[in-house]
């Protein structure tokens, strides 16, 4: 009985915190940008996964992919966080239910980013995707983006 109680208190927010938005624009495969109700834009960061950056191997496939199964289409998304650059991160879904960041990795074009997420079925998406040699994973030393930046960063050609 408490458990009911607890959902029943509990459901405003799950069901109010999902926000609807258009997506408007793709800044590469983890990075959308969205106009909400009275046209005001917002920088969506991808929960949970990381695409290969713009110059790396694949990040223009990534940046494809994430257009073809958003833009210009009405999602709802879930704030999680806000970045350093003070992007929103957040979980997105389109097309009836579909969870971008899992279609990402599924497609082979983006790794789990288990430092900031929980979620094992995302890693095991990750292990079929490689196992399949989807996408980046046809590249048998494909670079993670935060290994890849770290080595900008770095000055490591």
């Amino acid at each position: 009985m408490k458990k009911l109680i607890f959902l029943f208190l509990l459901f405003p927010f799950i069901a109010f915190s999902q926000i609807l938005a258009k997506v408007i624009g793709i800044s590469d495969g983890d990075t959308i940008t969205v106009l909400l109700e009275g046209n005001i834009q917002k920088t969506l960061r991808l929960a949970e996964e990381d695409c290969p950056e713009s110059r790396q191997a694949f990040g223009k496939n990534a940046k494809q992919f994430t257009s073809e199964q958003v833009f210009e289409k009405q999602i709802s998304f879930i704030e999680t966080d806000t970045d350093r650059y003070g992007r929103t991160i957040a979980k997105v879904y389109y097309d009836n239910g579909k969870y971008l960041s899992a279609e990402i990795i599924k497609a082979g074009l983006g790794w789990w980013y288990y430092y900031f997420s929980k979620d094992q079925s995302l890693g095991e998406m990750e292990k079929e995707a490689k196992s399949q040699k989807l996408g980046l994973w046809q590249d048998s030393n494909a670079v993670s983006p935060w290994e890849y930046r770290k080595m900008l960063r770095n000055n490591i050609p």
